[in-house]
């Protein structure tokens, strides 16, 4: 273990709160202020010593080095089908940003629509989101800047290449519903900083319509007006344009969706609420004038109804797929006479094909221990992404005879083939059963002290299941050992599973975690001082909950983007989306659930607690780097003789677009700080 660290002095200047009678003294509020700049210096001195310790102490030079080896491979992702042609996307090897790329859907020459890296010499705009018209001869798109997620929507000539005149701002998150001759589309963005109230802006989000060539100032509001400021709205078209269709959810996990109907030739046309009061998620399609839903209404398994528009009231939904007893619906696609639908069981995808008249259910082989990542179809054609832990993203076609073949692959830099995948199954506190998967090197002995990381999730209904990652290969070929544990509060088994770690049940998730680690640790794979947690966002929170109620269970915590005080976390950003996940302390009932966890309110003095690297990103504008930052300053404060190191990146984001270069220098502090603290040779 290296010297005691020379941390940079951290005021104490406390500020007292009396929240329903609990008294709360914040010594570190100062470090909310991320524009001040005390604040600015005293992060600027956690990345100086950030970088001292990580470029003595640790591997991260030869994690850096086995990084670039790793992902230098070239990854195909997120087909999307229309009319003859396939669109998806490309991320060539050693380059920042992944390309959108188009082939004929019968084969042919691959051309790049869009390069992102053309747009920045550091690689920091990212391609945020894609639609193509329906005949696939352009695409909207949103490109922001630094990882920001505020996107500024353009469109693109496919043939060309040419930019057409658009240029509409605050665009994040969007959704484009393009008109049958792609002359114009619905589309949502949020309101202009300055219009509202400060705060404001980042909620609001409306639905616009926009004529191609027109001034985007002068876009009709279609919907939103007078609804809830945090409501998420979507727009979908139907083949024909006849009918509009918005899914309004309140919250990001979207426990609560509305679905609203608009008739475009009915004179003067006015939504209608196809659920009314009806609690669940719901998301569709219109084909052939049915508009297909996959809900959990009445179904927390999900099902597949379907909503004849001359007759579209939900008594008269007619149910196409129901609920399975063994799985999980997913997704579903439209496919000539038949709904392709994918489904997992034990987080494990499968794929079936279903008879639109019939419901005839026929299941589709997978490849074992595969995760569906994308599904979508254009006449009778089905395309989907598949992928695995193991196996990167291939990209599959799925004829109108059921036939499933390869339509593109993806190439692996890492000796993939030396990789071991285990799925076991531990049991929680109360006695709830869950799934792990278990990665390592073959030929590795089951000593019980191997270095090994576990990382997990456990919100706002998302499903963790497997998927390729190729930052995690240098780990395992080093002889460390990662796991990956399905929690409550995620998507794996249906919405009771996601219910059973929300709102005042998320210590089920917590629960879960630490009955994860205990059994790596008890089925002889690791121990306590040689096992490492890791998580981000959620994940992040999570860990920092793992670490304040469990500190002697792990050697080593990685924290990354993550929300800690969650006493005051919905004050922030888009923090007040997230109440429906996990309530909001301004309430006297549910107060005490996130006081009661909250991980920067948990730390205890003389307490021994792991050691800790928390990093954030300046750009970051969902989860404000404030967290990590009182964070660092209390664990620092409090566990002085204990490595506490925070790294605080510029020109990035919560994570998506991240490029290239800055992944791998991420990936290679946050694994070489683990090999670090956890012993692996490298």
């Amino acid at each position: 273990m290296p010297h005691r660290l020379d941390y940079p002095e951290s005021k104490r200047v406390p500020v007292t709160d009396d929240l329903h009678g609990t008294v709360i003294s914040d010594p570190y509020r100062w470090l909310e202020a991320g524009a001040s700049p005390d604040v600015r210096d005293w992060t600027a001195a956690q990345n100086r010593l950030a970088d001292e310790v990580f470029s003595t102490d640790t591997p991260v030079v030869q994690f850096r080095q086995h990084l670039r080896a790793a992902m230098g491979g070239e990854t195909l992702s997120a087909p999307v089908a229309k009319g003859d042609r396939v669109f998806y996307l490309r991320q060539a090897a050693g380059r920042n940003q992944p390309l959108l790329c188009v082939r004929p859907a019968d084969g042919g020459t691959e051309r790049v629509v869009l390069d992102p890296n053309a747009a920045s010499d550091r690689g920091t705009t990212a391609l945020d989101w894609w639609y193509p018209s329906p005949d696939g001869g352009l695409v909207a798109f949103g490109y922001s800047a630094n990882g920001d997620e505020w996107s500024t929507l353009f469109i693109v000539d496919v043939e060309t290449g040419d930019l057409l005149e658009e240029r509409i701002p605050r665009t994040r998150f969007a959704s484009v519903a393009w008109e049958p001759d792609a002359s114009g589309f619905y589309y949502t963005r949020y309101p202009l900083p300055g219009t509202v109230p400060a705060g404001a802006e980042n909620f609001s989000r409306r639905v616009y319509y926009h004529k191609l060539g027109s001034n985007w100032e002068a876009d009709a509001l279609i919907f939103g007006e007078g609804r809830h400021a945090r409501e998420l709205v979507s727009a979908s078209l139907s083949d024909c344009g006849r009918y509009l269709v918005i899914f309004a959810s309140v919250g990001a996990g979207q426990n609560q969706t509305e679905v609203l109907l608009q008739n475009r030739q009915a004179g003067a046309p006015q939504f209608v609420s196809l659920t009314g009061d009806r609690t669940g998620v719901f998301q569709g399609k219109i084909v052939d004038g049915t508009l297909y839903l996959l809900t959990n209404w009445q179904a927390p398994r999900y099902r597949l109804v379907a909503a004849d528009l001359a007759n579209p009231a939900a008594e008269h939904w007619r149910e196409v797929v129901p609920q399975q007893p063994d799985l999980v619906l997913e997704d579903f696609a439209v496919a000539g006479q038949h709904l392709v639908v994918t489904a997992i069981k034990d987080v494990v995808s499968h794929l079936y094909t279903v008879d639109r008249a019939t419901g005839a259910m026929h299941e589709i082989p997978l490849p074992p221990l595969g995760s569906v990542t994308h599904l979508t179809a254009a006449g009778s054609r089905a395309m989907l992404a598949w992928e695995s832990f193991t196996v990167p993203p291939t990209i599959y076609q799925l004829d109108a005879e059921g036939t499933l073949t390869v339509w593109a692959s993806s190439t692996a830099a890492a000796d993939v083939g030396a990789i071991t995948v285990q799925q076991a199954f531990y049991t929680s506190q109360d006695g709830t059963r869950a799934p792990i998967f278990i990665l390592q090197h073959s030929g590795l002995v089951r000593d019980g002290a191997r270095p090994t990381v576990l990382t997990g999730y456990g919100g706002f209904n998302l499903s963790r299941r497997p998927a390729y990652q190729s930052t995690i290969y240098p780990w395992l070929e080093q002889g460390g050992i990662y796991a990956l544990a399905v929690l409550r509060g995620g998507g794996e088994y249906g919405e009771e599973w996601h219910a059973d770690g929300m709102l005042g049940q998320k210590q089920n998730v917590f629960d879960d975690f630490i009955a994860a680690a205990e059994y790596l640790i008890d089925a002889g794979y690791t121990r306590p001082e040689q096992l490492g947690i890791f998580g981000r966002s959620n994940g992040g929170l999570l860990v920092g909950a793992a670490m304040t109620q469990r500190p002697a269970l792990f050697g080593a915590v990685v924290c990354g983007v993550p929300l800690l005080d969650m006493v005051r976390y919905h004050k922030f950003l888009i923090g007040a989306l997230w109440i429906s996940e996990y309530g909001s302390a301004d309430d006297a009932e549910q107060f005490p659930w996130l006081h009661g966890y909250s991980p920067y309110h948990r730390v205890a003095a003389g307490t021994r607690y792991p050691a800790t690297f928390l990093f954030a990103a300046e750009s970051d504008t969902r989860v404000d780097p404030l967290h990590a930052r009182k964070m660092t300053a209390l664990l620092q404060h409090t566990a002085p003789d204990t490595p506490v190191l925070l790294r605080v990146a510029s020109e990035a984001g919560h994570g998506i677009g991240k490029p290239l270069a800055m992944v791998i220098a991420e990936q290679a502090e946050i694994w070489g700080f683990l090999a670090w603290q956890l012993g692996l040779s490298v």
